[in-house]
């Protein structure tokens, strides 16, 4: 059965401010800085130094969320399944994140939270691996979803600016434009629908191209 919009996979809906707080709003991005670091270190960057079959030093980088991802991606490949606690980690680390992002582009005063989701609503669905998930699709979700990438690269743009011109309206107004407000998360759940599908690789349906 073809799912709509409403009905994917991934789903996210953020609650909107009736008002916000100016102050923490004009240094935001220095109060942001302690959540920010703490959510680069769970994603951050290693690297393990190995020897090859020749002796060679060969160094080998990978992220976290990177290696979850692989090893998903080559056990739906080889064992159709997804394994519970890779997901609930995945999820959890995306929900985090989402309340750091909510946070910088001001559609929250609350400080991010690890734990209570502060009226970013994320939602995911655990995928029935066996039944639902294609084992050869995770080779090339990646490949499929380029145009939404090109679209989302120019949307991103488009928000970015739209938080700058929010900014200075919380400034003067205490409030975020409903119409920006909108925007900014649509393209935001837009950008998790493609994340969902050819990374978290939870969904074997293509997302569809829209805000809503």
């Amino acid at each position: 059965m073809t799912q709509t919009a409403t009905e994917y996979a991934a789903r996210l809906e953020v609650d909107y401010p009736q008002r916000l707080d100016r102050l923490t709003t004009l240094f935001r991005i220095v109060l942001a800085i302690p959540i920010v670091f703490i959510a680069a270190l769970l994603s951050a960057s290693g690297s393990e130094t190995l020897k090859d079959a020749s002796g060679e030093t060969v160094t080998v980088a990978g992220s976290t969320i990177g290696s979850i991802i692989f090893a998903t991606a080559l056990m739906i490949l080889f064992r159709k399944r997804y394994p519970r606690w890779w997901f609930d980690f995945l999820r959890e680390l995306t929900r985090f994140h989402g309340r750091v992002f909510a946070y910088l582009a001001l559609l929250t005063d609350h400080y991010p939270s690890t734990v209570d989701e502060q009226g970013v609503h994320l939602e995911i669905d655990y995928p029935d691996a066996e039944h639902d998930l294609n084992r050869w699709l995770p080779l090339i979700k990646w490949l499929l979803v380029l145009p939404h990438l090109v679209v989302l690269a120019f949307l991103g743009i488009l928000a970015f600016a739209s938080v700058i011109v929010a900014w200075f309206s919380i400034l003067l107004t205490g409030r975020y434009p409903g119409s920006l407000f909108e925007f900014v998360v649509g393209v935001w759940r837009w950008g998790l629908r493609v994340y969902a599908y050819a990374f978290l690789l939870v969904t074997d349906q293509y997302p569809p191209f829209s805000v809503r």
